[in-house]
């Protein structure tokens, strides 16, 4: 058996029945610093309120083994019990009697826990509790109080409900305990916390000192979240103070914490924001934005070649931040990286003959080019610019496992984890592989996964001869330490590439989307297969005089048509 049920008292009273003779006991309200605390109740619930522990006390006069005896309650709950056991709780809590409200739950234990957080982590005080009409069990109520931080303080005001049940093994009504009784945005595990309100904000400018807004610039939410999480405790702001569900976190499968984010639910006030400078341009970001305007899957990255500098970025549907984190097959753009590969180990050169055959089998799979077609007596320059998948995969057999491993990291800094940007950055990914898929990934495919900032970065490399890491924050404004690669290419090496990349802009699948792009240019165009999809991913990569773009439409079909106009027009814009 449970503990005497103290609103059994309050159905006496209420009732008349079960009653012996004599002068019932008036019950007085308790007093808190001087005020009485009332459990204000709806019509529901009659012309009488509850004050406390006088019921229970009442009750408790029934003796030990009268209680022994009792029978399990079993059956629909009556009115009475519902509406004395809602009073019991909710009266005890506005109290500040946290023992007494959770006792008049089911599970004591976490109720204690968090009715006992509310008022010491969230702060929470001067609690006024209103019930409204109970119906089948669950009784609605308001909740009126302030919150308190140091010299700030704020009303909070929110509806709740709670439901009434009997309790597994004696059947006692109890309040059926989740978190979201006390209140409705908390998840079991949750809590309630007041103070600070994380990193302050941060006002971030471009590189003209122009506000970076997403009313200007829709795009670039993520973008400026990405900068408060890193500078936010750097800029100079001071945080704002606000009281929020801080979810419970738990291991995924990964290993990392998976969990909602936390949710602010009042602002008592507003932090102070410090000041981020960003390398954007702000006319290049309008152009940017413009270009994706309307496109959902689009996105574009501009930098500066021979800095790293990044001068826009932007993406379609003003979502994820595919840009600089997506982890996309790259499909034929990456062929600049594996042309740079063959040209160092002699297995290809520019104006020399080489191999684009119809298919070529390697490690079981059968690969083949676009629509079937082959260049007969073509050079290395040809099949570039034309694209020919098996121009690439017929050298695999001459090469080992890592070497384009090898080549993506030790020359275009890629594939390490280790860029420096400013936001959260994927810096592209090229794993060993071997047989069929190290075939594969020569043309930008297997287990390769790349976004527009990785292939900017490789036009940018080409175009200056080395790598630079992109940035969006420049490095002394927190003295980070940006990423290297531990070697160049030769310059015949760099020339060869700029020649390939200049012929396909010109007279390749990349001449209609580079039409009139004047000045020093290069362009590799890309489709990536992906299963499930009616249409491949379209890649573009180019650069023109000191600006390097990469630009990617998810199931666009062509890059050359798809992501090769938005990127020309914006190496337009860069003049």
């Amino acid at each position: 058996m449970g503990p005497p049920d103290p609103g059994a008292a309050e159905e006496r009273d209420a009732v008349g029945s079960r009653m012996g003779a004599g002068e019932r006991r008036r019950t007085k309200p308790a007093v808190i610093g001087g005020v009485a605390a009332v459990l204000v109740a709806g019509a529901g619930f009659g012309a009488y309120a509850v004050y406390g522990g006088e019921a229970e006390a009442e009750d408790g006069a029934r003796t030990k083994s009268a209680a022994a005896e009792e029978k399990v309650k079993t059956g629909p709950l009556t009115a009475t019990e519902v509406t004395g056991t809602a009073q019991r709780f909710l009266t005890a809590w506005q109290q500040g009697d946290v023992a007494t409200a959770a006792d008049a739950t089911d599970d004591a234990e976490a109720a204690k826990a968090l009715l006992t957080g509310y008022g010491k982590d969230a702060r929470i005080k001067d609690v006024t509790l209103t019930a409204g009409t109970p119906a089948d069990g669950k009784v609605p109520f308001s909740v009126k109080a302030t919150v308190a931080y140091e010299e700030t303080s704020k009303p909070l005001a929110y509806d709740s409900a709670l439901t009434v049940v009997r309790r597994d093994g004696d059947g006692e009504p109890r309040v059926d305990w989740h978190a979201a009784v006390v209140h409705p945005e908390l998840e079991d595990g949750d809590k309630l916390v007041t103070g600070k309100a994380g990193d302050p904000p941060v006002k971030a400018v471009d590189q003209d000192g122009g506000e970076l807004t997403t009313d200007k610039y829709p795009s670039l939410g993520t973008v400026l979240d990405g900068l408060r999480e890193k500078y936010g405790d750097k800029a100079g702001g001071t945080p704002g103070i606000e009281l929020r569900v801080v979810r419970e976190k738990e291991k995924g499968e990964n290993g990392k914490e998976d969990a909602e984010a936390d949710k602010t639910l009042l602002e008592l006030s507003k932090g102070t924001p410090g000041t981020v400078k960003t390398t954007l341009d702000p006319a290049l970001q309008a152009a940017a934005e413009k270009q994706v305007d309307g496109k959902k899957q689009a996105s574009v990255v501009l930098m500066r070649a021979s800095t790293g500098e990044i001068l826009a970025v932007a993406n379609g549907g003003h979502g994820f931040n595919t840009a600089f984190q997506g982890s996309l097959a790259p499909g034929s753009t990456m062929k600049v990286i594996t042309a740079s590969m063959l040209l160092e180990k002699d297995l290809a050169s520019v104006n020399e003959k080489h191999p684009c055959p119809k298919y070529f089998t390697h490690g079981g799979w059968k690969f083949q080019n676009d629509d079937e077609f082959e260049i007969k007596d073509g050079t290395f320059k040809a099949s570039f610019a034309r694209s020919c998948n098996t121009a690439f995969i017929s050298q695999a057999p001459e090469l080992k496992d890592d070497d384009l491993t090898k080549q993506a990291k030790e020359v275009f800094g890629l594939s390490m984890n280790d860029w420096a940007v400013g936001v959260p950055t994927f810096d592209g990914r090229v794993p060993v592989e071997s047989q069929a898929q190290m075939a594969a990934a020569l043309i930008g495919q297997g287990g390769v996964r790349m976004n527009p900032l990785n292939m900017a970065s490789v036009s940018a490399t080409v175009k200056s001869g080395s790598f630079h890491q992109p940035y969006l924050v420049a490095p002394s404004v927190d003295d980070r330490e940006l990423a290297t690669a531990s070697r160049t290419m030769s310059g015949a090496t760099v020339g060869a590439l700029r020649e390939l990349m200049s012929y396909t802009a010109a007279a390749g699948t990349a001449a209609e989307a580079m039409a009139g792009v004047s000045g020093d240019v290069g362009a590799k165009t890309g489709s990536a297969e992906v299963d499930g999809q009616e249409k491949p991913n379209g890649w573009f990569t180019a650069y023109r005089n000191d600006v390097a773009a990469a630009g990617v439409v998810q199931q666009g079909g062509h890059g050359g048509e798809t992501a090769g106009p938005i990127v020309a027009a914006l190496l337009k814009a860069a003049g």
